[in-house]
């Protein structure tokens, strides 16, 4: 197997980990990470407009660590990179919802973080 191969199932093993503990935590976690976040962005952002950004991002952060999932078996077994592309794209999207909450509430060393995985998920899509 090439390098380029391994590396592409290294990010999607760490956006499956990284994406699916997340999306976990706020579905187990719902109330507590919903008033964290209100308290975060309540001056920036009505309550509704909160509630709607934490359960759309929790979609996204789960689908698309069950993508990386099936895509990491897809690559094994088929050659293919497709779903694991898929995987990225949406946690993609993922990040930079969240990137912009950061950055308006001024979070900027959340934003550090968030800028760090943003760049691995344009790493393991262009090795795609």
């Amino acid at each position: 197997m090439v390098p380029e191969k391994i590396a592409f199932l290294f990010v999607l093993a760490f956006f499956l980990i990284v994406f699916i503990q997340s999306s976990l935590d706020k579905i187990f976690d719902y109330k507590g990470n919903l008033n964290f976040l209100i308290d975060l962005l309540k001056i920036h952002f009505s309550p509704p407009l909160i509630v709607f950004a934490l359960i759309s991002v929790t979609i996204l952060e789960f689908i698309s660590g069950i993508l990386c999932l099936i895509g990491i078996i897809e690559f094994i077994f088929n050659d293919s990179n497709l779903i694991g592309l898929l995987g990225l794209i949406i946690g993609s999207i993922a990040l930079l919802v969240l990137l912009f909450g950061q950055r308006i509430s001024k979070n900027y060393d959340g934003a550090k973080t968030i800028a760090i995985y943003f760049i691995l998920a344009m790493i393991g899509i262009s090795l795609t």
